[in-house]
Parts: structure tokens; C-alpha cells; sequence
């Protein structure tokens, strides 16, 4: 970065963010525990995932208008008090559905911490250093997600699931204090127009059909608790796209659709970003549920897999700047889709050393596509519209995650109505799935193009 106090705002942020990212997924291993707690279901306490996921969701498309409206250090601020403010409620919270409301309040505030990060490193890094600038932020975009699951587990070994909010506090208060006396003011002069309209439309879409899908397992299909609900939510869903067309200001732009390898990229991205985060429920439910074993293991399952994640996230960046886009993902897939195979196999015997390995193995595909499918969706983009593919694709990816999360928990919960060998063979199906959504994305993968190489590219809009 030119600018250092660029470079110290993009260190406040990604850490800050981190801490953002961690919580989507930090409550997974506690997930039986709060089943325990509370009496609820597996599609009920689901929420406690989908509910942050989905928020998160709503608001990345949110803050492409107020990127244009203030200041990053200003956004950030007020992103990271409202994720404060959220954590401590959620600690000290008496029922399960105020557990549910803290994590919307703590998604809201990660929501909008997340595309200012994509944001400041498109629009400032210089372009031959793009793909290693992104695979610095895949740190906390891809790994921590990853070892929420293992903190989590570390920390419900002795203490209660009160801890998995309040061990984030300092570090809350911390990125806080940083911003405030670090983050330089960057102005804008922008005074954007809010799409009211299409944010109502899309949250009524977006919620209708995760509630449809969180139903499955608790009701028959031919009702209105899962077809009528996922109706409403498809149909609202498509007013909102056609909605967008005619507004002068939309909250998603989908011009950059115009893009087709952002759309390629984008997709690919959508599919995996659903398996993986999936995974990290049900590998709980596996070890805790079926096995009987404690949290403290369901954890260290996942921390080899995340350990990878975390020292080739930069790897992955710098190969981007070398190689292939196409080459570094399909060899993702293949080596993503061996691991999910794998993984399809376990039964409630299989030993945590054999779990750990499987789970490695996915994140060791996982890591060498995540970042390249990141960096070339938003480096095809002209730079006026970067926000908006930053807000596009980050939306894509949360709602996958949260889609694809009550997907997998809903055929786990169908399984489990025949007892204790159901909930095993619902988990065995729960990967089988992950294996047909990568099969998709291979097949979307054949359209991959190295149009982004060491510099802005000529596009080609489709």
C-alpha cells in the first residue's frame, strides 16, 4: 500500500473482522450444549447460526450505500460498537430467542465491517500485489470462520456457552479504541439515495426462505410452514431482482452481473461457501450427538483443517498472481470433493485422528480456491463499480452459507425422526449433499477465464 496509514487502517480492520467472521461460526460446537440448555431442536437452534448469517447477509448490500455516504473510519466505528453491543447482550442473555436477537444485533454490526475490508484493498493496493493484498484478508475472511469451531470447543470444555460471547468482548473494546484513535478520515462527497423499497422486499425474501428450509424436518413439505413459505420467498425474491432494474440507486446493483466472470466466480463461490460452512455443524452434531463425546473433541476435529486454512490463506493469494484461476480452483474442487467423499464414509465409530484428516483434507481444497475466486470476481470489475461487487458477492456468499447451512441441518433433523442411527445417516447424507453442490460448482467451473492477470483486465461483459 502507498499510503501507510492505508496499511494501518487495513490491519484495524482485518482484525476487528476477524473477531466478526469468528462469531459466524463460534457457536457450532456449542450448538448440542444450547440444545441442552434451552430444550430445543436441531431446526430450531439452527437459528442461533442462520439468524447471524442472514443478517449479515442483509446488511453487506446495505453498506455499499453507506460507503458512499461516510467515512471508513466512521463506518467502522459505529459497525463495531453496534458488534460490542450485541456480544455483551448475548452474554447476559436470560432465553434462547434473546440469545438469537443478541446474534442479530453482533451480525449487524460484522455485516458492515466486512465489505469496507474488500472495499479499502481493491480501491488502494497497487494491482500486481491484488491477489497476495487478498490473501492477507483470507486470514480472517476464510480461517476464522474455520477455527471458530475449535475455539469453541477449547472454551466449552470447562465453562458455559455465556464464555463464547464474552471471551470476544476485549477484544471488541480493543478494535474499538484502535479505530478511534488510528483510522484516518477518508471523505466522501456522495449523497446516495436508500432503496427502502427493495431492502423490505429482499429481507422478506431472503427470511421466507430460510424459514421454509428450517421447516422441513417439522412439517410436510405440501404446507404452507415450507412450499408456501419457500413460494413467497422465491416470488418476493424475483421482485426485488426486477425491482432493482428500474431504480436510479439500488441497494444491489446488478449491473456487475453484466460481468460474466464475476458471475462464473461468484457462483463457484456461492456453492462451496455453503458446504463449508455446513460442515462445521454437522462434524459437531457427529461427535457430540452420535458419538457422545465432548466439545473439547468436536473442536480439535476441525483444528488441523483450520490450521491449514490459515498458513496457505497467503499461499493461495500469491499463486493466484502466477497461475491459472481455472487450474487453482478445479484442483480445489477435486481435492474438496475427495475429502467430502471421505467424510460420506465416517459412522459413529470413526476416531477423531480420522475425522481430522478428512476435514484437512477439504480445507486444503477449499483454501487454494477461496481467495483466487475472491480476488478475480472483484478485480474484473471497472473500479466505480467495486462496492457494488463487493456488496454483490459478500451477500451471495452470506446467504449461501445460511441457505446452505439449514439445507444440510433439515435433512440431519428428516433422519433423525428414526433415532439415534437416523441422526448418522442424516449427517452421512448431510455430506453427501456438500459432495453434489461441488460437483455443480466443477461443472461451472469449466467457464473460468484468465482475463484478471497482474493488472486491471479488457472486459468482456456477457
Amino acid at each position: 500500500m502507498k499510503d501507510q496509514r492505508i496499511a494501518r487502517s487495513l490491519v484495524i480492520m482485518v482484525f476487528g473482522t476477524f473477531f466478526g467472521l469468528l462469531c459466524s461460526t463460534l457457536m457450532n460446537t456449542g450448538l448440542p450444549q444450547l440444545m441442552r440448555v434451552f430444550s430445543v431442536s436441531e431446526g430450531t437452534v439452527q437459528w442461533i447460526i442462520n439468524a447471524y448469517m442472514l443478517t449479515n447477509a442483509m446488511m453487506i448490500p446495505l453498506s455499499a450505500y453507506l460507503i458512499r455516504c461516510w467515512s471508513f473510519r466512521t463506518l467502522f466505528i459505529i459497525a463495531t460498537a453496534v458488534f460490542l453491543v450485541g456480544t455483551v447482550g448475548g452474554a447476559v442473555a436470560p432465553t434462547f430467542w434473546t440469545v438469537v436477537i443478541a446474534r442479530v444485533v453482533q451480525a449487524a454490526g460484522a455485516g458492515i465491517m466486512m465489505p469496507l475490508v474488500n472495499v479499502l484493498a481493491i480501491r488502494y493496493a497497487e494491482p500486481k500485489k491484488k491477489g497476495t493484498i487478498m490473501g492477507i484478508i483470507g486470514l480472517a475472511f476464510n480461517f476464522s470462520p474455520i477455527i471458530g469451531p475449535t475455539v469453541s470447543g477449547l472454551i466449552l470444555d470447562d465453562l458455559s456457552w455465556r464464555w463464547l460471547f464474552l471471551v470476544i468482548v476485549p477484544f471488541s473494546v480493543l478494535t474499538l479504541v484502535a479505530a478511534v484513535i488510528q483510522l484516518p478520515r477518508i471523505h466522501h462527497n456522495e449523497n446516495p439515495h436508500f432503496d427502502t423499497r427493495g431492502m423490505a422486499i429482499v429481507s422478506i425474501g431472503l427470511w421466507a426462505l430460510l424459514m421454509g428450509l428450517s421447516n422441513v424436518s417439522t412439517s410436510p413439505f405440501w404446507t404452507w410452514q415450507v412450499l408456501g413459505l419457500l413460494v413467497v420467498g422465491a416470488v418476493a425474491l424475483v421482485i426485488f431482482y426486477f425491482s432493482q432494474r428500474g431504480v436510479k440507486a439500488p441497494l444491489i446493483n446488478f449491473s456487475v452481473m453484466a460481468y460474466d466472470q464475476f458471475v462464473v466466480a461468484t457462483l463457484i463461490n456461492m456453492l462451496i461457501v455453503a458446504t463449508m460452512f455446513g460442515n462445521t455443524i454437522l462434524l459437531p452434531l457427529l461427535v457430540q450427538n452420535v458419538q457422545q463425546k465432548s466439545a473439547l473433541v468436536s473442536g480439535l476435529v476441525i483444528l488441523p483443517g483450520a490450521l491449514v486454512t490459515g498458513f496457505l490463506s497467503r499461499l493461495s493469494g500469491r499463486l493466484y498472481d502466477r497461475l491459472s484461476v481455472r487450474r487453482l480452483v478445479l484442483f480445489g474442487l477435486v481435492v474438496d470433493g475427495v475429502g467430502t467423499l471421505f467424510q460420506a464414509t465416517i459412522g459413529a465409530a470413526s476416531g477423531p485422528v480420522v475425522l481430522a484428516l478428512f476435514q484437512a483434507v477439504r480445507q486444503l481444497g477449499l483454501v487454494s480456491m477461496l481467495i483466487p475466486l475472491q480476488t478475480h470476481a472483484l478485480g474484473i470489475l471497472p473500479f466505480d463499480l467495486v462496492p457494488d461487487g463487493v456488496a454483490a458477492f459478500n451477500t451471495i456468499r452470506q446467504v449461501a452459507a445460511s441457505l446452505g447451512t439449514a439445507v444440510l441441518v433439515s435433512v440431519v433433523g428428516l433422519m433423525g425422526q428414526w433415532g439415534h442411527r437416523g441422526t448418522l445417516f442424516g449427517i452421512q447424507a448431510g455430506f453427501a449433499t456438500c459432495f453434489i453442490f461441488l460437483v455443480a460448482a466443477m461443472m461451472i467451473a469449466g467457464w473460468l477465464k484468465n482475463q484478471f492477470k497482474l493488472g486491471r483486465p479488457t472486459v468482456s461483459a456477457g
